[in-house]
């Protein structure tokens, strides 16, 4: 079983090559705050009603340390979280929110430190009636998201990498980068030339 820790070190553009446009969630989920550290950890799903926050706020008791909890909700006009919950789940350990919605106390949460990936902010609170089940499967920025499954984000975005497909993911992550890092610029820019003149010329384009 791959340890989702791993993935800390395994940017979110190299996961997107591998597991393409579906599992990469839309550019209005972004980080909050920058320089953001990137956050790697295994989905505790909650999925809150539009005005409603009752279940993340159940859910930062719940989550156990070291996961992302992902939120569905898709709600621009009330707050799913702010300064004094967003520290409880930080002092409990949990590697940060990833929420299709918005949060307040924004300053609070930048000097805390605590990563969240969101739609941005508002200062009104949600109501919190609204009871469901938490840890079932959601949608977050346009990705279908499974409880367990690896959720890596960083300044260029968040991909879901399913769970059943971790240490493959890993594994070819893994190789990508190191053949990265093995290759000099001018190399690159050799193959790259040739690649596109080849396109070109295949399309008929002269010049």
């Amino acid at each position: 079983m791959t340890e989702t820790s791993e993935f800390a070190d395994i940017p979110t553009t190299t996961l997107a090559d591998l597991l393409g446009r579906d599992q990469v969630m839309d550019i209005g989920i972004r980080p909050l705050w920058g320089p953001v550290p990137r956050v790697a950890g295994p989905a505790f799903t909650v999925r809150c009603p539009p005005g409603d926050n009752l279940m993340l706020h159940a859910a930062i008791h719940r989550a156990p340390a070291g996961s992302v909890v992902v939120v569905e909700s898709g709600d621009l006009n009330y707050a799913l979280a702010g300064g004094n919950v967003c520290a409880v789940a930080q002092r409990r350990g949990i590697a940060g929110f990833v929420a299709d919605g918005l949060i307040r106390d924004l300053a609070e949460v930048r000097e805390a430190g605590f990563p969240v990936f969101a739609r941005g902010v508002i200062p009104i609170p949600g109501a919190k009636k609204a009871v469901a089940p938490l840890g079932g499967r959601v949608r977050c920025g346009g990705v279908r998201v499974e409880a367990g499954d690896v959720v890596v984000a960083d300044e260029e975005g968040v991909v879901a990498v399913p769970a059943a497909r971790g240490s493959d993911v890993l594994a070819a992550a893994r190789a990508r980068l190191a053949k990265e890092v093995a290759e000099t610029l001018d190399s690159w820019e050799a193959a790259h030339r040739a690649r596109i003149d080849e396109i070109l010329a295949e399309a008929g384009f002269e010049g």
